[in-house]
């Protein structure tokens, strides 16, 4: 059971209360008792306007219901749909052209384009490897995936093959001629790189060469004769030759090279939202103590791997001998918090005996963690420009936006911040955030940092917010529909033309197969084709590859041809992806069951970890045994698109009730292993009952959320288990 200590009107948890005590507040300059009295103040100003705006989406909600219940299958007059869109407040009037004024941007979101990553906080291992993943190794990324096909002799196994390590230096020696080319000659040809002067030479045999673009070295370490390092840059991002002749790798280079270093994970969001499973003071401090040490340089983590122990620590910065002297690089990425939505409260805090929003604690925390940084009192510096990065999600609308404005001012009044120290970054991913993005990013113009889309939960949030007009096409389906094309496309034209070129991201979303690294350098180019400056990664290795995307594509040079247009409309981006009387008749009982079959597999499979192991993202085995990342995302698009067939009558609650038993089946032969639990034969777990909750009872949920039965359900599990050991 939770225990509190009073401060004023508020009970807070006592492991909260003793890590800002103990360790979030000393050096800061801020009393304690101070902190909580202002605390107390943003939450009692905070949580009338937060219930407020939540009444808000249910009414709206409730009114797009009656009115699809009035108007029952797909829209006949669209022009009729808008109007009445506008007539409820779900459309506001677009605002006279403007451009944002946040200043103090760091240049890794203001100007330079490039991968970002996305990770569970509560994971201190996998926020230290992805602050580190700044800079990856080409070599191990192609080494270790599919980018290099295992054929031919070129196998992955348990030791080194050295004709696949062949295949991979011909792939990072093809990359150096297509962006770093030599003035005569190719990389593949090189015998020795040297430093002479303020230019790079490179020995071919017996003759020498320099670059064709000389501006393209900026920098070495070592020896100028035989340096260790060489440094490049490209479309802002750098690329470090490794040089050492008694490496295994580089001994049998000609030029002694032994890998490519690439500066990758330009940024990363550190996630307190959809990654995690914090349902509780404990887990919300672990998440709180991992920013603060994260922005402190101290956060570290044991690793046990092949046999041996040791601790993983956040990566210095890296130097260098320029033209003009010595200078140093960023080690690590430019990091983000996401906190979470307005929907959710939290027991960590009680104000007059009830759980407060949990978005609001989270943004005082984040604050809070940051202040270590924005004061310079770090081992390692985040923010070079003095500025916090905040990613909010699950917004609806400029309001919502507006409030998020003024809550994160109240929070630098708090900690003796200037105003707009805390960069906003929103989350384009719920409609009627999509259909008013001007007007949201007018609401936060002065500390916008970031937009990006996000196609699951804008998805997830079509379907709930049209749930009672019709059936929606299948899933796999609605990537083709006209609004996700418009949504895409508008959200780049909109950030261009409010001016987030050169101060804020115009980001897109996940790849979703982090083991498919080859169908992803094939595809994910699109990315920074489509004008977006950053584009989310599952991973390190993910990082580095998807980097190549960016010396591909001068993103600068795209958003510059883009700016000034509007590619799509508001009518395209309205457009409900209803299913046409011919495709539901042609879908065969076959094609229901399997929709059916993959979406409740899904949910299981995600919701069993999410549940039992508090594990909010991981890779998880779909029906055919392809690992996807999953998180409360496509847990929503899954959850929502059954309940929406259900409503509809495409498939029946009986179907559903025995297609939750066979694909609990799936699951647990897909996890079987020691220390499993399986949901089978009982089906009588918590895991099993919230996914089933999750379909039956979609309609009801708010905006179609996964959070409220997850958190119960995981909250009901831990206090049992709490029970039983104690």
């Amino acid at each position: 059971m939770t225990e509190y200590r009073s401060q004023g009107d508020l009970a807070v948890a006592t492991t909260l209360q003793d890590f800002v005590r103990d360790e979030a507040l000393p050096g800061s300059g801020l009393d304690e008792a101070a902190f909580w009295h202002g605390v107390e103040r943003i939450i009692a100003d905070f949580t009338p306007r937060n219930r407020a705006l939540l009444a808000r989406r249910d009414g709206l909600q409730t009114t797009l219901d009656d009115w699809h219940l009035a108007n029952p299958g797909p829209v006949r007059d669209q022009a009729a749909y808008m109007a009445m869109l506008r007539r409820i407040g779900y459309l506001v009037d677009e605002p006279a052209d403007f451009r944002i004024g946040t200043e103090h941007v760091d240049a890794e979101v203001a100007v330079q384009a490039g991968p970002q990553l996305v990770v569970p906080l509560l994971n201190a291992r996998f926020a230290i490897n992805a602050a580190n993943a700044r800079w990856g190794s080409l070599y191990d990324a192609l080494y270790g995936t599919d980018v290099i096909p295992e054929t031919e002799g070129r196998e992955r196994g348990g030791s080194y093959n050295a004709r696949r390590g062949a295949a991979v230096i011909a792939w990072a020696r093809a990359f150096l001629d297509e962006h770093f080319p030599l003035a005569v000659g190719s990389h593949r040809d090189a015998t020795a790189y040297a430093i002479d002067g303020s230019a790079l030479t490179v020995a071919l045999g017996d003759t020498t060469t320099t670059l064709a673009d000389p501006r393209q070295y900026v920098g070495h370490r070592g020896d100028a004769a035989d340096p260790e390092a060489v440094l490049l840059v490209h479309h802002g991002l750098h690329v470090e030759i490794q040089l050492d002749r008694a490496d295994p790798i580089g001994r049998d280079d000609a030029a002694g090279v032994k890998d490519l270093l690439l500066e990758a994970a330009v940024s990363t969001i550190m996630d307190l939202e959809d990654s995690v499973a914090a349902v509780d003071a404990e887990d919300k401090v672990a998440g709180y103590r991992n920013w603060l040490q994260l922005n402190q340089g101290t956060l570290s983590a044991p690793v046990d791997k092949d046999g041996s122990t040791f601790t993983r620590r956040l990566h210095p910065d890296r130097r260098y001998e320029g033209p003009d002297g010595p200078f140093e690089l960023p080690g690590r990425s430019l990091l983000f918090v996401r906190q979470v939505g307005h929907l959710m409260t939290t027991d960590a805090v009680r104000w007059r005996g009830e759980p407060v929003p949990e978005g609001i604690l989270d943004a005082i925390m984040t604050a809070l963690g940051s202040l270590v940084d924005l004061q310079g009192r770090g081992s390692l510096r985040n923010s070079r420009a003095g500025s916090m990065y905040a990613v909010k999600p699950k917004m609806h609308g400029p309001d919502e936006v507006a409030f998020t404005d003024d809550l994160f001012a109240a929070v630098e009044e708090l900690l003796g911040l200037p105003r707009a120290t805390i960069k906003l970054g929103i989350m384009d991913e719920e409609r009627r955030t999509s259909a008013n993005l001007k007007a949201c990013i007018h609401a936060a113009r002065d500390r916008i940092a970031f937009i990006n889309t996000g196609f699951l939960d804008r998805t997830g949030d079509e379907l709930h917010t049209s749930m009672r007009g019709d059936a929606m096409v299948r899933k796999a389906d609605m990537r083709s529909t006209a609004w996700i094309a418009a949504y895409e496309d508008q959200n780049v034209d909109i950030g261009l033309a409010c001016g987030l070129q050169g101060r804020a991201q115009i980001g897109k979303g996940m790849w979703p197969m982090p083991d498919a690294m080859a169908a992803m350098l094939e595809q994910k180019i699109g990315h920074p084709r489509a004008g977006a400056s950053c584009a989310w990664v599952p991973s390190p290795t993910a990082a580095t590859l998807h980097a190549v995307h960016y010396h591909r594509v001068d993103v600068a040079a795209r958003q510059r041809e883009l700016a000034g247009g509007r590619r799509s409309t508001l009518e395209e981006l309205l457009t409900i992806p209803f299913a046409t009387a011919g495709e539901r008749t042609a879908w065969t009982d076959a094609d229901r069951t399997a929709e059916l079959e993959n979406n409740l597999q899904g949910i299981l499979g995600y919701v069993k970890r999410w549940v039992d192991d508090g594990v909010g993202c991981s890779k998880v085995p779909d029906i055919h045994g392809v690992a996807l990342m999953e998180d409360r995302a496509t847990c929503r698009i899954s959850a929502q698109h059954v309940a929406n067939w259900l409503t509809h009558g495409v498939v029946s609650e009986a179907e559903v009730e025995a297609a939750l038993r066979r694909m609990a089946d799936v699951v647990d032969a897909q996890n079987a292993g020691p220390g499993y639990r399986p949901m089978g034969p009982s089906y009588d777990g918590e895991a099993f009952a919230a996914a089933r909750e999750l379909v039956l009872e979609g309609l009801s949920q708010p905006s179609g959320y996964t959070e409220p039965i997850l958190h119960r359900r995981r909250r009901a599990l831990k206090s049992r288990l709490n029970g039983a050991a104690s």
